[in-house]
């Protein structure tokens, strides 16, 4: 690991490009008399509490897709690849930590403004606008769908609140679904101005996490004692270009399941002890590693070669187990709750840095109750419509999605390095930076090209009417 140099005494409020640009984020320390005005008197986040908060930023829709894509790559070179990526992750933010010190930051918009100017900070601020809104937008798409139902072509599939009211009615209807969560459930929670006030959630969301894996290990091992479960496929079957092809397209599954990096700031920002910054960082990744490995795992050998993109979509059927209907149900209302609870720390990211375009030179969001209560309406409005009026939004932000999350995850702190405006990069450090941008160019290009080729197979094979997005 990386060695940091000691933590920032004070919070540097100007540019390199002598724009004054106020922080985005409250600062903690006063020494500096033009760094007063932007302290809020908080930071009281525990090393746990901070633990939790980047897990959950971390594990959110994507840990669903991971066993599809071990089945893929097949078990062995799925788990490598996987553990490679968390790697990569850990490397880019401790950079990432290791340059806000130096730089005396405390924003990612910050570190981009010292080494790219006002363009810099523009750029890595559209990115996480149009990487964390697509993902909220597709967040209360998925919970309308699990809990009132969907429909494709002439299949329906059920929600939970469905198959408990026996048909489908008022109160279980998407529109009810998506109104009713939005309202009284994501609106208290997308209100509180500190990351922290969010700990118990972010605990309760890992736990789900967790709550996952233990299931899917429970059946497993279950159906293995009973002899109904076979080997899993140790390395991937090529038999065609288009089996060639599937490898490379399972790879962006596996590298966007780890941005975070939009979060690591106003994460490490409320801690206690900003010395525990790095040890947060790496506690929070191997746990993500952890929980994405067993999940892969686990979910492979239950599920074989039957294994569906989304695995959630195998829970809607018997899995020859006691109690099968129970666990299904428990799995799906699950991950509908850990989205509610994954929400609220992107939509913080998402409302910080839009906040940061609009009004630069303000002072930060939080302490501004008007131009908070607004923004958080605002956002929150636009989501839900998004999610009601436009249920196939997320066709769009395949596309958006995988070139914003690569730049944020990889691509920019890798340039940042390699920049090195400090000079204080190592010869390691450089060398992973050109892995990681290449691998994040490569990735994009490919999940981009996949997404079109998919996209018009899917136009010409799908019949006329509406078609819901998943």
């Amino acid at each position: 690991m990386a060695t940091h140099p000691p933590s920032p005494t004070k919070a540097k409020i100007t540019y390199t490009d002598s724009e004054a640009v106020a922080p985005l984020l409250p600062v903690k320390n006063v020494d500096a008399e033009d760094a007063k005005e932007f302290h809020d008197g908080y930071s009281g986040a525990s090393f746990m509490s901070a633990v939790f908060s980047l897990t959950t930023s971390v594990v959110g829709a994507g840990i669903m897709g991971l066993p599809a894509a071990v089945k893929t790559l097949g078990l062995i070179p799925g788990v490598l690849l996987i553990a490679f990526v968390g790697l990569l992750a850990d490397t880019a933010v401790e950079i990432m930590l290791k340059f806000s010190s130096a730089g005396k930051v405390i924003s990612y918009g910050g570190l981009m403004a010292d080494s790219f100017g006002r363009i810099g900070r523009i750029v890595l601020q559209t990115c996480i606008i149009i990487n964390n809104f697509g993902i909220l937008v597709v967040y209360l798409i998925i919970i309308g769908d699990v809990m009132s139902g969907t429909t494709s072509g002439s299949v329906h599939h059920s929600g939970v609140l469905e198959e408990w009211a026996g048909s489908s009615t008022w109160w279980n209807s998407r529109l009810s679904v998506l109104f009713f969560t939005t309202l009284f459930i994501l609106a208290p929670l997308v209100s509180f101005k500190h990351i922290d006030s969010l700990r118990l959630s972010s605990a309760l969301s890992v736990a789900l996490a967790v709550m996952f894996v233990f299931v899917m290990a429970a059946v497993t091992i279950t159906k293995l004692a009973s002899g109904l479960v076979t080997m899993p496929r140790l390395f991937p079957n090529i038999e065609s270009e288009a089996s060639l092809l599937a490898l490379f397209e399972v790879v962006p599954v596996v590298v966007t399941a780890y941005i975070c990096h939009q979060s690591v700031h106003p994460i490490v920002n409320e801690l206690d002890k900003a010395s525990d910054a790095p040890g947060v960082v790496r506690t929070s990744l191997a746990l993500c590693t952890s929980i994405y490995i067993a999940m892969s795992v686990f979910g492979f050998m239950l599920f074989g070669e039957n294994t569906m993109v989304d695995v959630l979509s195998n829970f809607d059927t018997d899995l020859g187990v006691p109690y099968s209907a129970v666990l299904c149900d428990l799995v799906r209302v699950g991950y509908a709750l850990h989205l509610v609870l994954v929400f609220p720390l992107l939509q913080f990211t998402l409302r910080l840095n839009l906040d940061g375009i609009l009004f630069p030179a303000a002072v930060p969001i939080s302490m501004d109750n008007k131009r908070f209560t607004l923004s958080t309406a605002g956002i929150m409005t636009l989501i839900f419509l998004g999610a009601y009026l436009i249920p196939n939004i997320n066709t769009a932000f395949q596309f958006t999605g995988a070139t914003a999350a690569m730049c944020i995850g990889f691509i920019f702190p890798g340039i940042l390095c390699l920049r090195d405006i400090y000079e204080i990069s190592t010869k390691k450090e450089r060398l992973v930076s050109w892995v990681m941008v290449v691998l994040a160019v490569t990735t994009g290009a490919i999940a981009i090209t996949s997404d079109v080729l998919n996209l018009f197979v899917s136009e010409s094979s799908t019949p006329s009417g509406p078609v819901g997005a998943l």
